[in-house]
């Protein structure tokens, strides 16, 4: 339970360490939510080589995403994602109804436009695995009531 107060406080930092540096104008919001996900896609890189190094290959695409959203999200936050969507043309949704990045917030509509600073670093996080596994992509997030987000994986074909 420590270790996730910790999460959860060390994230708040991040994005409020990165949008302090815009007040004091040094960068503008564009690059804020660009510098999270950055800093998202290094640490997603690098549990993925972590957690994969004994597993099997994986078969195809929807087997590295179910791994995604099972291990790699319960890793992360302690739950799995709550649903797995996909149109077998490379595009998937992932559905969280409470992340945990976003419960402390209220859930009143207020908050709705300063969650996408909260979603950045798992944007990346995501990508970032993904990217590890061989699979690249776009990952963006969406949040029309709080605490609940989809983030939408689009694979980029080679």
């Amino acid at each position: 339970m420590a270790d996730e107060a910790l999460f959860l406080l060390l994230h708040n930092e991040m994005v409020s360490g990165v949008y302090k540096s815009m007040e004091q104008g040094e960068v503008e919001n564009g690059r804020c939510i660009t510098k999270l996900e950055n800093m998202g896609f290094r640490v997603g890189q690098g549990l993925i080589e972590r957690f994969t190094k004994d597993t099997a290959r994986f078969k195809d695409e929807l087997d590295i995403m179910k791994f995604i959203c099972k291990d790699f999200w319960t890793t992360v936050f302690k739950k799995q994602i709550d649903n797995l969507r996909t149109n077998h043309q490379g595009i998937y949704v992932l559905q969280d109804n409470k992340f945990r990045l976003l419960t402390q917030m209220s859930a009143g509509k207020q908050y709705l436009e300063h969650a996408s600073k909260y979603l950045a670093f798992t944007c990346g996080l995501i990508r970032g695995g993904l990217s590890n596994l061989g699979i690249k992509s776009i990952v963006t997030a969406e949040v029309s009531s709080m605490p609940a987000c989809k983030f939408q994986v689009m694979i980029q074909k080679l």
